[in-house]
């Protein structure tokens, strides 16, 4: 999901159905309309930038204003997990592969990028190989070229010095050295998994059969990186640009500012869908959620970069007045606001114990703390009716007794040895107020059969790193709820749940995964990535998703579908559905 701040969708290929320079205007590249007919400028309703293009334009200039509450992960491609970032990167990194940007069902279409074309399989789809384009060149006028892209993908795989980002590489590579680092041996020697024949052509050798690698050549670590630039964990704060911005300015936690990048050539382009219309960028970050809100509406920001929609206030407010609900969207997104539960916390390593919170918890309460059902439905499992869509699943009795079964929550607890209750602490994000309503909600709710809960707010930037998903702090801070959301980068059940499932993926920090344990889900994703029968394929995921449940693994929460908000200066706006937010790079202002 990326984690809900991330993570997006795709559409499904290969296992998932088997399983910015100083240019004219006519050089941009035209930004597809598929799907209902662009809606004119003049209209204004709800709905209108879903599916189609509102208020389409190649017109150049202006400053597009981002604002976010709090921060995310890191603007290093190579470190960052978060659907936001992967959408606002794009305005300044490359990847072999991408998402386009486009509305409607052609924006949840994989293209190529720095590649000629999308890869290349062979081997049963062990090898697969890419071609670069001509005249793709870095901020500085330096040829891009396929070492420099195995060098991010490499540097990537080191996770005590680039600690965000999924896992996936380390996952389906072959033979990657334990504990290999690009910064104990830069010259790439020992990684043989991603071969470079030549300046054009890069190769990657997979662990078993993967039919659906491209989704893996579009993750932001396959935007280029100089090795001779890189600095590590501080490679954030001076960014050599391969897309049509460029960074100006960062000041860390506070501000960054982006401008055209003059060695950027739409012409090698003309795939993405990349408009590249404002002339600058800013993004404004540390801000509160409802201060983002109000800023939007009176117009001091143009965009909501977090991309979650507005909160709870604003929402009333916004569907309450005609004028402002012409101004708003409601995007599809098989995302689900949930509630971990950690099993590495006395006594929630009981099942019983487990049972007895999601019996216990009010389900109608937590969807009317996430925003009631402006915001989303009733979730009765982890997984969405939507793409992978195997959300039928309803063993806690979220759709017969929405209150919460407390006569069977009492059962649970003395089948657990703890007729009398239990205390555990939950942790949420600070800067999240609808988080805060949740845990406030879980609170109040699991308190009536004596489940005493402590609730914790700990910053968005730091939350997987330090604390809920760092496995030691969780344990000996007694984390045994966490407040999160997750959505997938893809529709498969591969991305929804890899990530959150695999126990194999959980690391010292920095974890999505930041509470389900145990050998089946590891299994289960193993079986479906060598897996290219799509029927087979996607009969895996009820059965996980299921399993989960089963296991008494997390509250599921909210099946969300957010509320957004758009100023009337955005020109050329669109949801892209790969993201289900706006689409950050094809939008423009009219404000000059």
């Amino acid at each position: 999901m990326h984690r809900l701040r991330v993570l997006s969708v795709a559409a499904a290929t290969g296992l998932a159905l088997a399983v910015s320079g100083c240019v004219g205007e006519s050089q941009l590249p035209t930004v597809p309309t598929t799907g209902r007919p662009p809606v004119p400028s003049a209209t204004r309703a709800a709905d209108a930038a879903v599916g189609t293009v509102l208020r389409p334009s190649q017109g150049k200039g202006g400053t597009l204003r981002f604002g976010m509450a709090g921060d995310w992960d890191s603007v290093d491609p190579g470190n960052t997990y978060d659907t936001a970032s992967w959408n606002f990167l794009r305005n300044y990194a490359r990847t072999l592969v991408v998402i386009r940007a486009s509305p409607g069902q052609t924006g949840t279409t994989l293209v190529p990028d720095l590649a000629t074309s999308l890869g290349t399989p062979s081997d049963k789809n062990r090898t697969w190989t890419y071609t670069l384009r001509d005249g793709i060149r870095f901020e500085d006028g330096t040829p891009i070229t396929s070492k420099d892209i195995k060098y991010a993908v490499a540097r990537s795989l080191d996770k005590s010095t680039l600690p965000n980002g999924p896992t996936y590489w380390a996952t389906f590579l072959a033979d990657v050295p334990t504990g290999y680092s690009v910064y104990q041996d830069k010259n790439l020697d020992d990684l043989t998994s991603i071969d470079t024949p030549d300046e054009k052509t890069i190769v990657f050798h997979l662990k078993t059969g993967f039919a659906g690698f491209d989704y893996l050549a579009q993750l932001p670590s396959t935007a280029p990186v100089p090795a001779a630039k890189d600095t590590g964990a501080t490679y954030r704060q001076n960014i050599v640009s391969s897309g049509p911005y460029m960074f100006t300015s960062y000041d860390a936690g506070k501000r960054y500012e982006l401008g055209r990048n003059p060695n950027y050539d739409p012409l090698t382009d003309p795939d993405s869908g990349r408009a590249a219309l404002p002339n600058n960028i800013t993004v404004e970050l540390g801000l509160t959620a409802d201060d983002v809100d109000a800023r939007l509406q009176n117009g001091d920001l143009d965009v909501d970069l977090a991309g979650e929609g507005v909160q709870n206030s604003s929402r009333v407010a916004m569907l309450a007045s005609s004028t402002l609900k012409a101004m708003t969207d409601v995007p599809s997104t098989p995302s689900t606001k949930m509630t971990a539960i950690n099993s590495n916390v006395a006594p929630l390593d009981r099942l019983d114990c487990r049972k007895a919170v999601l019996l216990a918890y009010d389900k109608s309460g937590y969807l009317s703390a996430s925003g009631g059902t402006t915001e989303g439905d009733i979730a009765s499992s982890l997984l969405s009716p939507a793409p992978p869509g195997q959300g039928q699943v309803d063993l806690y009795h979220a759709k017969d007794k929405p209150t919460g079964d407390l006569e069977g929550a009492r059962a649970a607890l003395k089948r657990c040895g703890r007729p009398n209750g239990f205390a555990m602490n939950l942790a949420y994000r600070s800067e999240q107020p609808s988080e805060q309503t949740v845990a406030e909600s879980l609170q109040r709710s699991l308190g009536r059969v004596g489940i005493a809960v402590t609730v914790t707010a700990y910053p968005s930037s730091y939350f997987n790193r330090r604390y809920a998903g760092n496995p030691a702090y969780a344990r000996a801070n007694r984390l045994g709820l966490v407040v999160y959301g997750w959505r997938p980068n893809w529709p498969d059940g591969v991305d929804f749940l890899g990530q959150i499932l695999d126990s194999r993926a959980v690391r010292s920090s920095d974890n999505s995964n930041l509470a389900i344990d145990g050998p089946t889900g590891a299994s289960m994703i193993e079986a479906a990535t060598a897996e290219t029968n799509g029927t087979q394929t996607n009969a895996i995921w009820p059965l996980a998703n299921r399993r989960v449940m089963e296991n008494a693994g997390v509250i599921p929460g909210v099946w969300g579908h957010p509320l957004f908000y758009r100023p009337s200066n955005l020109t050329n706006l669109f949801v892209n559905p790969a993201f289900a937010q706006y689409d950050y790079v094809a939008m423009g202002t009219s404000r000059r």
